[in-house]
């Protein structure tokens, strides 16, 4: 079992990484895909008249502050559009994917933040942000998965979960994928971006750190820079899951499932 997370920022050869899934899956390979949406859904959010708005934790992790009218953009974007052409792709490839979010079947429950402590970026000071549609997720239904997998179908995995309360909550994908992978036993998490792994000195590309020890994992977000944080933070969540090995890997190149696998990017286990 293996689970596919493709970044959602430009740069990504999206028809690459769904030619490659399709041919693993042609063969015979188990696999599960989790889709971002962060740059499309910036793109249409500004066209819109709602221009997204990011925040900064106190810890240095940034993500999107998801108001009600943030939530459904995103919604309309993740769900709506990149996972029915995501599905579409794999369809005209032979693959019979699976659509759906942590919303269909109670997939993912988060437990919603009812306050995110951020960085005031005028003032440089810590304060409370309230009426946050996003959450931590807590459970996923591997069961459910399982069923599908099992019937046949390649699951396609859009980043919104289940609140408690049954409200539909932005998740970050990355850590979705994390868990979706450890609910599932996969045996590798390969996530997918626009660099070719973890970089010892961002942005340049030849610092490349090719391993990291399953327990040395956390000492390596003082190289993660931006996204990447929530990367190798979704890594740690996924090795104490029981995942067998996370690869962090370029999502730019001609076949980047079978290139990850052959040992390019950062490997974690």
């Amino acid at each position: 079992m293996i689970v596919v997370k493709i970044g959602g920022t430009t740069g990504v050869n999206i028809e690459a990484v769904i030619r490659d899934v399709a041919t693993h899956v042609s063969a015979g390979q188990r696999m599960i895909v989790v889709h971002g949406g962060s740059g499309e859904t910036n793109a249409i959010s500004e066209q819109l008249g709602h221009p997204a708005r990011f925040v900064t934790s106190p810890s240095g992790y940034t993500s999107r502050y998801t108001d009600r009218t943030t939530l459904e953009i995103f919604a309309m974007v993740t769900t709506g559009k990149i996972n029915t052409l995501l599905v579409e792709q794999l369809q005209r490839l032979g693959v019979n994917a699976f659509g759906l979010s942590g919303v269909d079947g109670r997939l993912m429950v988060a437990r919603r933040k009812d306050a995110i402590r951020i960085i005031d970026p005028e003032t440089g000071k810590q304060r409370m942000l309230r009426d946050d549609y996003t959450g931590k997720i807590e459970t996923v239904n591997g069961d459910l998965l399982r069923m599908l997998l099992d019937a046949g179908y390649t699951p396609v995995i859009a980043p919104l979960a289940l609140s408690l309360e049954g409200e539909a909550l932005n998740v970050d994908a990355d850590r979705a994928a994390a868990m979706v992978a450890g609910a599932v036993g996969a045996s590798q998490l390969i996530l997918l971006s626009n660099v070719p792994g973890l970089l010892r000195q961002f942005p340049d590309e030849g610092t490349l750190i090719r391993h990291i020890d399953r327990d040395k994992v956390e000492p390596s977000l003082e190289f993660a820079e931006g996204r990447m944080k929530k990367k190798v933070l979704g890594a740690s969540e996924a090795l104490q899951l029981g995942v067998g090995q996370v690869i962090f890997a370029d999502g730019r190149v001609d076949t980047p499932v079978a290139s990850a696998l052959a040992g390019n990017g950062t490997i974690i286990d």
